[in-house]
């Protein structure tokens, strides 16, 4: 089986968009159209002949529609081999005709519980007879033509056009694989609503993620391999997955996820002061709070203006000419900012290979929600870290307390470390990094990292000393030991703050108190891995 003419089609959409011009071009080439509801009165008003599915069944459509296509007459037209000789008897002892081509997309579910529909509306949401169609086209696809998604209609009308009227075995391969991974997603999306906002089952038996591919990607992390970005399938928050990108050449993996990590760090001061994140390697190499935005970015730069380069930044106010002329000053890869000006995109346009995206509102870092990871054999999920500490929070643990500064400082490195991968060191003074110091299999080593970072920045930019003089120092987690502390101490730090709970807390406390240091506790830790 190769060409199949169209002759009867069945259309049954909750998205009424394109569907004229589809009735139009099957009524052209002689179909004829069966329909319910409102779709055969949105084709009636444009003037075409439609057959009612009551007409088709002999029953009508009952209980508020919830009954009106599970029927012999439409599933059996479906699902028929039309060249098996019992198939054929079948039908012409029962009176069944075939159907051609079905044309459905279903209710909407994830619109309704994105709009905040009460549970009784939710649940009559769930299409019942429209999966049943499409999974009964779909898989007789070597007879049916299965159509679920309103942007391939131009191609539907198109291939009736060069096929005078039928429809080839590749067109209805291609759209039954995309039928199936649409009531899959359906499905998906209800039984996780059913899980997660119905029952508050965070970890249920069984877990289905409804995505749905945004794009293919050049290559992944290294050139031999493959990569595709998803998203989901249902509602969602904004996020790097749905920015507009304005400019620039084609995103990459490594974009994606540098500037998602970008994203998640400015994202933690959208109700704060103009921030300006930059991130390489999906670690932040600069943070820095300011009055203005091109004040934020200079700071943060001074922080690691060598590894700034080619690096991805991200701000949590529009963008202005001043801070994009800024920017345009170094090799940058991508930047992200709610929205741009129009001077700042004019100065962007002449950075032909550096990416604009603009996300519109910056997600909330405070929003519930899952993390997932493959392992080899299976996946982790857990809970996202959207733990978050304030002032309230804070045990101070030394004699000496911080000052308002210290604290305000602490409180920054220590939002910056949430965003550092473990083992994670944070120095900063005056609302901006001085030293970040990441991923080192002990803390010692990622202090002096940090520390030694800073000296250089001093030494590049001729100040007279590192900014970690005067600083406070953020540890992602408790110091095991007293080691770690001394080479804050080394590097001129006279705050620290720390989840604690080591069974040596009272040594660190100690070697802190000693130094002259103020040390507060969160309680709370931000491992990233």
């Amino acid at each position: 089986m190769t060409d199949v003419t169209i002759k009867r089609a069945l259309l049954s959409v909750s998205d009424k968009s394109g569907l004229v011009e589809l009735g139009e071009a099957l009524v052209r080439h002689g179909v004829e159209l069966v329909s319910t509801g409102g779709t055969a009165k949105a084709l009636r008003e444009a003037g075409l002949d439609v057959r009612d599915v009551s007409d088709l069944t002999g029953f009508p459509e009952m209980m508020d529609g919830r009954v009106k296509t599970l029927h012999p007459m439409v599933h059996g037209g479906l699902l028929a081999v039309r060249d098996d000789p019992e198939h054929a008897k079948a039908m012409a002892d029962h009176g069944i005709g075939a159907i051609d081509m079905v044309v459905v997309n279903l209710y909407p579910f994830a619109q309704t519980v994105a709009r905040g529909a009460e549970r009784d509306e939710i649940i009559e949401n769930i299409d019942i007879g429209g999966p049943s169609m499409v999974r009964s086209a779909a898989k007789n696809h070597a007879f049916v033509t299965i159509v679920t998604d309103p942007s391939d209609y131009a191609e539907i009308i198109s291939a009736l056009d060069m096929h005078d009227g039928a429809t080839t075995m590749a067109l209805r391969k291609r759209l039954a694989a995309k039928a199936f991974a649409a009531t899959a997603a359906y499905d998906a999306m209800i039984s996780s609503w059913f899980a997660y906002a119905d029952q508050g089952a965070l970890f249920p038996d069984a877990v289905s993620i409804p995505l749905k591919k945004a794009s293919g990607l050049r290559y992944g992390e290294n050139p031999h391999q493959t990569a595709a970005l998803y998203v989901p399938a249902g509602p969602t928050v904004r996020g790097i997955g749905q920015a507009v990108q304005v400019q620039g050449k084609e995103l990459s993996y490594n974009n994606y996820n540098d500037a998602d990590a970008a994203l998640e760090l400015v994202s933690e001061f959208r109700d704060g002061p103009p921030t300006v994140v930059i991130v390489k390697h999906a670690n932040p190499c600069g943070v820095a709070s300011a009055d203005t935005l091109i004040e934020a970015y200079e700071a943060a730069l001074a922080c690691d203006s060598v590894s700034a380069f080619g690096g991805i930044i991200a701000v949590n106010r529009p963008l202005d000419g001043k801070t994009a002329e800024a920017i345009s000053g170094i090799f940058t890869e991508v930047v992200a900012a709610p929205d741009a000006d129009d001077e700042a995109k004019a100065i962007f346009a002449k950075k032909k290979n550096l990416r604009l995206l603009l996300t519109g509102d910056l997600p909330d870092p405070a929003r519930p929600g899952l993390a997932i990871k493959s392992i080899a054999g299976g996946v982790l999920m857990q809970s996202r870290d959207n733990g978050r500490i304030s002032r309230s929070d804070l045990k101070v643990v030394t004699k000496r307390e911080p000052t308002a500064q210290e604290l305000d400082d602490c409180l920054f490195a220590w939002t910056v470390a949430k965003h550092v991968k473990s083992n994670a060191i944070v120095y900063a003074k005056d609302g901006s990094t001085a030293g970040v110091g990441a991923g080192q299999m002990n803390r010692m080593e990622s202090a002096r990292i940090a520390a030694w970072k800073a000296k250089d920045a001093a030494g590049k930019a001729g100040w007279a000393q590192p900014r970690t003089i005067g600083s406070s120092v953020a540890s992602d987690a408790f110091f095991p030991f007293a080691d770690g502390l001394l080479t804050a101490v080394e590097a001129g730090a006279t705050a620290v703050i720390q989840p604690g709970g080591s069974i040596r807390d009272a040594d660190v406390i100690a070697t802190a108190d000693e130094a002259g240091l103020a040390m507060v506790f969160t309680g709370m830790r931000h491992f990233r891995h």
